[in-house]
């Protein structure tokens, strides 16, 4: 799987990188025909505390899952992001099973 990360409004310095392509690559655990993964990392110059945002776009055959998340800290961020994308990608693998059988 490719991971792109792309910093949006600021430098994302090379340990943020390195942590979010670790953390997304992870994701192959759960879905194995993921073809890519793009992570955008954002930040609102608003006065708001929660000011970063993370959206993560999953490029599965046939699907684009999308997930975006309001931070303060993106690796909080990214960590959310993967719980719901873990939940979808099993949703979507388990979905081919339920319609592969015949109802009566």
């Amino acid at each position: 799987m490719k991971v792109f990360v792309q910093a949006v409004n600021f430098n994302a310095d090379k340990e943020l990188v390195a942590y979010v392509e670790k953390r997304v690559s992870t994701l192959e655990k759960y879905f194995d025909r993921i073809v890519e993964a793009e992570v955008f990392l954002k930040v609102q110059k608003t006065s708001e505390k929660e000011n970063k945002i993370i959206e993560v776009k999953i490029n599965v055959p046939g699907d684009d899952l999308i997930v975006k998340k309001e931070v303060k800290h993106f690796e909080e961020g990214i960590n959310l992001s993967l719980d719901s994308l873990k939940r979808m990608l099993l949703k979507k693998k388990l979905k081919p099973k339920a319609d592969s059988v015949k109802k009566i």
